[in-house]
């Protein structure tokens, strides 16, 4: 029971953890791209710009890491990005893993803790010479399957915790792509970004 109780208390740092970590604004800021191309239009996008970009966010890494080869063709700024966000990915599932190996985990040591439970009843019943009493028998039996139960109670949140946040990290990645992608446009295709409604438009 002590290290399902462990896991469980695990299950909820992590989630909490990751629940406050994970806000859309800290990750995806959705005016981050205007206001780069805000800078680039008035000429203002230096190094230091570039660090207040990369540091903002998530997303600012990727985009730091296209704008500091803009000089560079449309495939290394591409490259450079992916870099990034393979890295950013990396930071954003931190912990997961571990709900993971929680949910797969905690089921065993329930039925490992029944499993001894029970064998320390009969090995009582044994030593009394085979004659228990049916109620007792039942009772210890009833108490050996609560570490069972526990493991479920315990793996099932976890499972379904490690699925949300692993669903919602994968959709900051997508938007993080699709703003990435926005940039190298506008940069090699003289294409425009805007703040409201749509982030890129034709350029003119």
């Amino acid at each position: 029971m002590a290290p399902l109780l462990l896991c469980s208390v695990a299950v909820l740092t992590i989630a909490a953890e990751r629940y406050w970590t994970l806000n859309p604004q800290k990750i995806v800021p959705s005016t981050l791209l205007a206001q780069i191309w805000e800078w680039l239009q008035q000429g203002k996008l230096d190094s230091a710009k570039i660090k207040a970009v990369h540091d903002s966010s998530p997303l600012g890494q990727v985009l730091a890491a296209g704008l500091s080869n803009t000089r560079h063709s449309r495939e290394v700024m591409i490259e450079s990005m992916e870099v990034a966000a393979n890295r950013v990915q990396h930071d954003l599932e931190r912990y997961l893993s571990a709900l993971g190996a929680i949910a797969n985990t905690a089921p065993l040591l329930g039925l490992l803790g029944t499993v001894v439970g029970t064998i320390k009843i009969f090995s009582a019943i044994m030593l009394e010479g085979g004659t228990g009493n049916p109620g007792a028998l039942a009772g210890g039996i009833s108490e050996a399957l609560i570490a069972t139960a526990t493991g479920l109670a315990v793996a099932i949140p976890a499972s379904l915790a490690s699925r949300y946040f692993y669903r919602r990290v994968d959709g900051f990645m997508v938007s993080i792509q699709q703003d990435a992608m926005k940039l190298v446009d506008a940069l090699h295709s003289d294409r425009k970004v805007r703040s409201g409604g749509d982030k890129t438009v034709a350029g003119e």
